[in-house]
């Protein structure tokens, strides 16, 4: 069995704060026996206003936060995947909202740009992430010792076509800043619903508390076993969840309930 473990935080428009943040959770984590360790989305910044995180965007490959990651999956040995972090596009006012995983010798093996952009308008709240970030058009994942890892991030986990895309996994990471609206209706029945109907694990890293922009985040980091259940779970603030991958119980479970085979379409 393989433990994982998700990461939440409460981030801030500090960026030295933010990462002296991830230092220390993603240290606790793997200090609990983590072989995987995710970070929530938007962990680097959490600016006062969305445009905020254009500034701190690095060319592909190179540029602080990126050398932070590596570095901190070779130091402990695991293999991270970086919540995301603001990368340069070809459009100079927006950026890439992008997924990096390194492996244990701090290689980076994976990169995800965000596909689908959150947005919403109920009452005072409005959110319209297209008008800071480009949205990615290929579908994300990595060959782990223990199986394929599919990525999503957010957003994404409304559209269950994407999870099909990604082929079978034995593990779904969803790093994520629900808004603490839209996160008490929908947030853990779509996160059980893609591990149910995925017949796979899902750990999802998200940020959750009261920003200080003033936004909300609803947090309930998890991991979901493919049978659906809950096995741990963080509701808010910042801290570690984690949890073991069974190799065994999820061929099980595919076993008795065969329905990746009774696909038709």
């Amino acid at each position: 069995m393989t433990l994982v473990a998700a990461v939440q935080m409460v981030s801030t428009p500090n960026v030295p704060e933010n990462i002296a943040t991830a230092r220390r959770l993603v240290g606790e984590a793997a200090g609990r026996g983590a072989r995987l360790v995710a970070l929530p989305e938007y962990w680097p910044i959490m600016g006062m206003v969305d445009a905020d995180k254009v500034a701190h965007a690095e060319q592909p490959g190179a540029g602080p936060l990126q050398e932070f990651m590596a570095e901190l999956a070779r130091e402990h040995g695991i293999w991270l995947v970086g919540g995301t972090l603001p990368l340069a596009s070809s459009d100079a006012g927006r950026v890439l909202n992008a997924t990096l995983v390194y492996d244990p010798q701090g290689r980076q093996v994976a990169h995800y740009d965000k596909i689908h952009l959150f947005g919403f308008n109920k009452g005072d709240e409005s959110y319209d992430e297209a008008r800071t970030i480009v949205p990615g058009d290929a579908v994300g994942s990595f060959e782990a010792p223990f199986g394929r890892v599919g990525l999503s991030v957010c957003y994404d986990l409304r559209f269950p076509e994407l999870y099909r895309a990604m082929g079978e996994c034995a593990l779904i990471v969803v790093p994520a800043a629900f808004t603490y609206t839209t996160g008490m209706a929908h947030w853990e029945v779509l996160l059980r619903a893609r591990a149910i109907e995925n017949q796979c694990y899902v750990l999802a890293a998200a940020q959750g508390g009261t920003h200080q922009n003033g936004r909300r985040t609803f947090g309930h980091s998890m991991l979901i076993d493919p049978w659906g259940q809950v096995k741990s779970v963080l509701a808010e603030g910042e801290g570690v969840i984690a949890g073991e991958l069974d190799p065994a119980y999820l061929a099980s479970v595919r076993e008795s309930l065969p329905a990746l085979k009774h696909r038709k379409l």
